[in-house]
């Protein structure tokens, strides 16, 4: 029997960036709690057959979709109007969208740079905004920003990637200054090297991989299951008194020289 603080049944959460990856297990782990989800994603097909998976885990009452870009502030108001409208009102946000670009600085081009620092960080601010207003109104609610290690380290080649995940660090911050007052805990989860799709290449390499391994203390790769029960902490009454807090999801990887 599940602990009562960690129920979230009857509340709606948009988990961005949930079609695959990181976004759809934290999703996953939402529904197991009880939650009602509202998916999102740009690629409408992959989105449809995630949607209709998790109808079919857990039922379609409690799972719907919605597709739009999070760079773009009308689609942005947009999208959070037809979730509300078709889930009911927000009451957890997780800003999950996010994008990986490996280039060196001094070749990355300005353009490039500025995909990743809106998709990674502005879209947070934006999407975030949005659902706040009806959070403020509601006077509850609970925002949960995908930070990395990142947030803490560096590391070559990922130069805009390690800038938007430490403007996360601070956009959670500032969040919790302004909207704290309205009983809405907004923090981050910072996963470390967690094996993904997107991670799959970095795996695959036996150099990185062995660097991966050796240099996180719990010698092994994050799985996107670990960052589930982290999730619902935070997006439950168990945390009702933590704000602004970043809580690093990583093996122990930041705590060591």
């Amino acid at each position: 029997m599940s602990h009562p603080l960690f129920d979230l049944t009857g509340r709606v959460a948009l988990v961005t960036g949930s079609s695959r990856g990181i976004g759809r297990e934290i999703a996953a782990g939402l529904a197991e709690a009880g939650a009602t989800l509202v998916l999102h994603g740009r690629d409408r097909d992959r989105l449809e057959a995630t949607r209709a998976q998790f109808a079919a885990d857990f039922g379609e009452d409690r799972i719907s979709a919605v597709a739009f870009d999070v760079t773009d502030p009308d689609q942005v108001s947009a999208g959070v109007a037809e979730a509300e409208r078709v889930a009911g009102p927000i009451a957890i946000l997780v800003n999950n969208a996010g994008v990986q670009h490996r280039v060196p600085l001094l070749d990355l081009e300005l353009a490039d740079w500025q995909r990743v620092i809106d998709t990674d960080l502005t879209s947070a601010f934006l999407v975030g905004r949005a659902v706040a207003r009806g959070m403020i109104e509601r006077g509850r609610g609970k925002i949960i920003n995908i930070a990395s290690v990142q947030t803490d380290l560096a590391r070559a080649s990922i130069g805009a990637y390690t800038a938007a995940k430490g403007g996360i660090r601070n956009l959670t911050r500032a969040m919790t200054v302004e909207w704290a007052e309205h009983d809405i805990q907004i923090n981050a989860i910072a996963p470390g090297y967690i094996h993904t799709e997107m991670t799959q290449r970095l795996v695959d390499d036996e150099e990185f991989n062995s660097w991966i391994v050796g240099r996180t203390p719990a010698r092994r790769w994050g799985r996107t299951a670990d960052l589930k029960g982290p999730a619902v902490w935070l997006a439950s009454d168990a945390s009702d008194f933590v704000n602004g807090q970043v809580v690093f999801i990583d093996g122990g990887m930041t705590v060591v020289v």
